[in-house]
């Protein structure tokens, strides 16, 4: 019996998707450069389904990939070039328990993240990571990816606040792992981009909301003005709970869309500082950041604490990726990393570039974390276009780590990156990863091709450093 004959007798009919036309949807995530229709979506609704399923596709030797949302930005939820199955998470959406005195939650990996924000406010609680994308993303999908957020810069990564985990192994066996059980496997688990065995169920730390919340909006004339007074704000010793920047293109297509947030479209850069805690701390806060940002002779410079002035304020930030849908049909939103202090120097680079390969590219980032997200707009379709987007991303992540940094920071490396792995990690070390991946996925079924690239690409990583590629940025 192949693949689907199994899959039937596992799942009810309205839950098995095979009709070729429906199952296109399903050819991508989030990072559109790359797609492959799956041969069938099963869309399970716990562990022992989703173990079934994992079951069969072991017994078949079917490759297979667990997707949330598809909200991921580097298509790790993308099914592979060897047809398979795509395990659709979206109906595990349950928030099982709250446990207020301990401040954790128990969700299926559907949930989507700001859901159980909502469903923790009425006991004073909330999900801290808060990924641009939070009311539609995923938990599962946001612990496979580590994802990251505006105010991970003071709360940390999806990392910081996962408390337990069980998933379906590539072996086909339920595993559970816990913070405080022996070797830290959950850490290794959370950011292994769903190729070590598939989510059903989370353990979550859950935080007390704070007492205090005042947001600020800063426009300034130049992105070195923005950068500097960022710079300013950590130097002094402060810890806001976010620090984010859109620049001048990111601005103009915000304000000409439904995010419209009443950002000057005449600024070169906007900043968001904001800050929480108990009203004591913000009042202690807010004169010394006052003080360094009107030292910058800002545009304009706003500042509220009323909670629904803060939803509009951060609604264009929230909602920045989606506004570039004015600019061009497709978009690569980038996830490099560089180390604050260079924030400068890179993000000038970083324009020569977009200038030098003739593309539409703006800026939005966690200026706090220096995690940059060059956003270069385009049309697919055009052959010639797409080439050169891909030539500049490359030249963008080299950058990136010649200054210190990462290929990414919340994104994944998925497909997206895969011949930029290179940039950071020898061949050696590329082993190493390949043989961890082996102990929970020995069968090599388990989202193939994802994160280690094979062939050509792993045998160029000569050492942790290329510095004939870095010099290319």
């Amino acid at each position: 019996m192949d693949i689907t004959g199994r899959l039937q007798h596992i799942l009810p009919k309205e839950r098995l998707l095979t009709d070729p036309v429906p199952l296109l949807t399903y050819d991508c995530d989030g990072y559109g450069l790359e797609r492959n229709t799956p041969m069938a979506v099963a869309f399970p609704h716990s562990t022992d389904e989703v173990l079934a399923c994992v079951q069969a596709c072991l017994e078949t030797k079917t490759p297979y990939v667990a997707r949330g949302a598809g909200t991921g930005l580097s298509g790790g939820a993308t099914p592979g070039e060897q047809p398979g199955i795509l395990l659709a998470l979206a109906g595990m959406k349950q928030c099982l328990s709250i446990d207020a005195v301990a401040r954790s939650a128990v969700v299926q990996p559907g949930l989507v993240n700001q859901t159980l924000s909502n469903a923790a406010a009425r006991h004073g609680l909330y999900f801290a990571p808060d990924p641009s994308s939070q009311a539609a993303c995923t938990l599962g999908g946001n612990v496979a990816e580590n994802s990251g957020g505006p105010h991970c810069f003071k709360y940390g990564m999806t990392t910081d606040h996962v408390l337990g985990a069980s998933f379906v192994s590539g072996r086909g066996e339920v595993i559970r792992l816990r913070r405080d059980d022996g070797p830290d496997l959950l850490s290794l688990l959370t950011g292994s981009e769903g190729t070590f065995g598939v989510l059903t169920e989370l353990e979550l730390k859950l935080s007390p909301k704070p007492q205090c919340v005042k947001t600020w909006l800063v426009a300034f004339a130049s992105m070195n003005q923005a950068c500097d007074a960022v710079s300013e704000i950590v130097a002094s010793g402060l810890v806001p709970a976010a620090l984010e920047v859109l620049d001048h293109l990111a601005i103009k297509a915000v304000e000409a869309s439904s995010y419209a947030s009443g950002y000057p479209t005449d600024a070169h850069a906007v900043l968001l500082v904001e800050v929480d805690g108990s009203q004591a701390r913000v009042r202690s806060e807010e004169e010394l950041i006052e003080q360094i940002l009107s030292s910058y002779a800002p545009l304009q410079l706003e500042s509220t604490e009323d909670p629904k002035q803060r939803l509009r304020l951060w609604k264009g930030r929230k909602g920045a990726f989606g506004a570039m849908g004015r600019l061009a049909p497709d978009l690569l939103v980038m996830d490099g990393v560089v180390p604050r202090s260079k924030l400068r120097r890179v993000l000038e680079r970083i324009v020569e570039i977009g200038k030098d390969f003739e593309i539409t590219l703006s800026n939005v980032f966690h200026a706090g974390d220096g995690n940059l997200h060059p956003n270069i707009s385009f049309d697919a379709r055009d052959p010639v276009a797409r080439a050169k987007v891909l030539e500049a991303g490359m030249q963008i992540l080299a950058l990136c780590v010649a200054e210190g940094g990462s290929i990414t920071g919340e994104h994944g490396v998925g497909l997206e990156k895969l011949k930029a792995m290179h940039l950071m990690f020898s061949a050696p070390d590329l082993e190493v990863f390949a043989e961890i991946k082996e102990v929970f996925d020995p069968e090599r079924l388990c989202n193939p091709g994802k994160i280690l690239p094979t062939g050509g690409a792993c045998s160029e990583a000569s050492s942790s450093r290329n510095p004939e590629v870095l010099d290319a940025g």
